[in-house]
């Protein structure tokens, strides 16, 4: 009587979501924003009471605003694609929506922030912080508006009705950007808001 091989568990594949194109894009963004914010640290180190005193002129409070939208529009994201995991379509699209509404927030908070620190004379041309400030929200911002458009468009994707794998796995590449934006965001408001604040 021959005894049959017991076979080991097959392993769970660990699951990456969306498509390996948004991973390359994410990767090369996290590269680019990685070698910003060296060279933010840099001139920072050399100029360190400028930096610190221009630092002490940004709206904190606004600051914090922006990041809690951020945050809630990751986590919206986020349920957003269970909801289409589990087919709740209508579900999906007012997450979407939602989160779509906190980018729009975002964009409204930073409005009211870049006018005030206008008015006070902080501008572009001010000194080497404020230049970075406004280059590096700057092009955070362009992110989010880029994002708002891809948010929008998960919106009306998922009010098609039943998500099939692949509509899944493109749900999965545009809140995989989202979060992106997200994180940029958190390090910027660490970075330009928080590191050396007394």
């Amino acid at each position: 009587m021959t005894i049959a091989p017991v076979r080991a568990p097959a392993r769970r594949m660990s699951h990456v979501p969306g498509e390996l194109g948004i991973w390359v894009f994410i990767s090369g963004d996290l590269v680019l924003f990685s070698l910003l914010f060296f060279l933010f640290l840099q001139y920072r180190a050399g100029e360190q009471t400028l930096f610190v005193e221009s630092q002490r002129h940004l709206n904190q409070a606004l600051g914090l605003v922006n990041t809690m939208l951020m945050l809630s529009s990751s986590w919206l994201v986020a349920s957003a694609v269970q909801a289409a995991r589990r087919q709740h379509p209508h579900i999906s699209s007012r997450l979407f929506a939602l989160a779509f509404g906190c980018g729009a927030g975002f964009i409204v908070v930073k409005y009211f922030e870049y006018s005030g620190e206008i008015r006070a004379g902080f501008t572009l041309n001010s000194n080497d912080f404020f230049m970075y400030y406004y280059v590096y929200t700057g092009i955070h911002l362009i992110h989010v508006v880029i994002g708002m458009g891809v948010l929008a468009t998960l919106m009306v994707y998922s009010r098609s009705g039943i998500f099939t794998a692949a509509m899944i796995q493109h749900l999965e590449s545009g809140a995989s950007f989202w979060h992106l934006v997200d994180l940029l965001w958190i390090v910027l408001f660490a970075l330009l808001y928080l590191v050396g604040r007394s």
